[in-house]
């Protein structure tokens, strides 16, 4: 078997152990065994990369594994679970960086008119991703506000930097030769993906981080084009249209259109005019608890703020308590629950709550008028019935989880804040309603402690 045929064999394993990888991360107990398929065969594709006899010296290839493999494991072991939506926000951003890399180097070294074509294209999406992701990350680690940062004249001044970009990129392809060109493509490049990601708020991070990884899985194809590479645009590929369909149910769960999200038209934090009249109804823990101790079945409904107060360890501990006081405990999980794609499964899955007591919203729903209990943890604009009960409201139309269709509903929240769509949460004034208030933390360990005491 000669080399190439050798190189070409290892890809296509290395293909097949990506898309065997990618149908295993589609379930909670399956995606352990997925992420190992994958590395598997990025490993085996990486092995295989540095046969070609292209390669003149192995001393950079090296030190570059070594310093990857060090910053690995220290963001492995050392970023807390709550952090993991601004960690992934960084790797698409190191990812759309690097192939941004690869087109600068591919297009200077070849300017043939199809490598600088491909080259431009995965430049642009690359910077934009790596700028965007670094938004996304000052947003969600709050080094800067998390609420749309507006300017006047905003959309004139996207509409000319995209005319700006545009001209760049075809200069750039057309004389590849002049550099000028190429790096005022890469300043306007950058420049766009802060401006795309600036205008949005925090309740559509878990959209910006999906399609931001979908973005860094197209720059990743088209600088496989670049290189000739078949396996990097296959890699690429199966990265961009996970990414895509992630982002699609993302949208859908928001009671968005695609191509709404694609063409930036983030929906911006929205002050409804709508009153809701009611009265909020109090409860201490130890009130709490005798309701518990009688419920035969308990749904719990996590959301961001359970992230922020580190709570699931001790949700995990009150639902051990439950199950031996008899009851059944479930969790409802909605799409867009947290700051990223699966958030609260992550965390959840830190605190070693077993799989398939996490169920999907549309599981829940149909069976939740006969929940004893459901306790809402830090959630807010994912359990307000205003998405199915006001026309007028932001959020009218957007699937949400029904707790409020529960015989009794505790809400842990430390005041009275709405969510980040801006509005107020009907949930709190309904009748089966009480209000915990505090840190859910705290509230937790009360009501386990409660239980022990007993």
């Amino acid at each position: 078997m000669n080399q190439q045929l050798l190189i070409n064999f290892v890809y296509v394993l290395a293909a097949t152990l990506f898309i065997f990888g990618l149908k295993q991360l589609s379930h909670p107990s399956s995606a352990r065994r997925g992420n190992l398929l994958s590395a598997l065969g990025m490993l085996l594709a990486i092995v295989i990369t540095l046969l070609d006899k292209s390669i003149v010296s192995f001393e950079w290839i090296a030190i570059s594994m070594v310093c990857g493999a060090l910053v690995g494991g220290f963001a492995a072991r050392k970023v807390a679970m709550t952090s993991m939506p601004e960690l992934v926000s960084l790797f698409n951003g190191i990812g759309g960086l690097a192939s941004s890399a690869i087109a600068i180097v591919a297009l200077l070294a070849n300017p043939s008119p199809f490598v600088a074509a491909v080259s431009v294209l995965a430049l642009l999406i690359g910077n934009v991703t790596f700028s965007g992701s670094l938004v996304a990350w000052a947003k969600l680690s709050e080094k800067i506000s998390g609420r749309p940062l507006l300017f006047s004249g905003q959309k004139y001044a996207n509409a000319l930097l995209i005319v700006m970009m545009l001209a760049a990129a075809v200069a750039t392809v057309v004389y590849p030769l002049q550099p000028q060109w190429l790096w005022a493509l890469v300043a306007l490049s950058l420049l766009m993906g802060i401006l795309v990601v600036l205008p949005i708020g925090g309740a559509d991070m878990p959209v910006v981080i999906s399609l931001l990884n979908s973005y860094s899985g197209l720059a990743a194809c088209a600088a496989g084009f670049a290189l000739e590479n078949n396996l990097l645009i296959v890699a690429g590929a199966l990265v961009g249209a996970s990414g895509i369909i992630l982002t699609n149910i993302m949208c859908k769960a928001m009671n968005r259109s695609l191509s709404h999200v694609l063409l930036s038209g983030f929906q911006d934090v929205v002050k409804s005019t709508l009153t809701i009249e009611g009265e909020i109804k109090p409860m201490s823990a130890d009130d709490a608890y005798y309701v518990l101790d009688a419920a035969q079945s308990v749904l719990v409904i996590p959301g961001y703020g359970m992230a922020v107060a580190q709570a699931q360890h001790a949700m995990k501990e009150l639902q051990q308590v439950l199950e031996k006081n008899g009851a059944e405990v479930v969790y409802a999980i909605h799409p867009v629950a947290g700051r990223m794609p699966g958030h609260m499964n992550v965390l959840l899955a830190e605190a070693d709550v077993p799989y398939d007591v996490l169920l999907e919203m549309d599981a829940v729903n149909p069976r939740i008028s006969s929940f004893d209990v459901a306790i809402v943890i830090g959630a807010n604009d994912v359990v307000n019935p205003a998405a199915r009960e006001m026309v007028g409201s932001p959020i009218y139309g957007m699937p949400v989880i029904n707790a409020d269709l529960a015989k009794n509903v505790f809400v842990l929240k430390r005041g009275m804040a709405t969510g980040f769509a801006g509005i107020d949460n009907p949930l709190f004034f309904k009748d089966n309603c009480r209000m915990i208030f505090g840190d859910a933390k705290q509230t937790l360990t009360q009501l386990t402690r409660q239980f022990a005491e007993q």
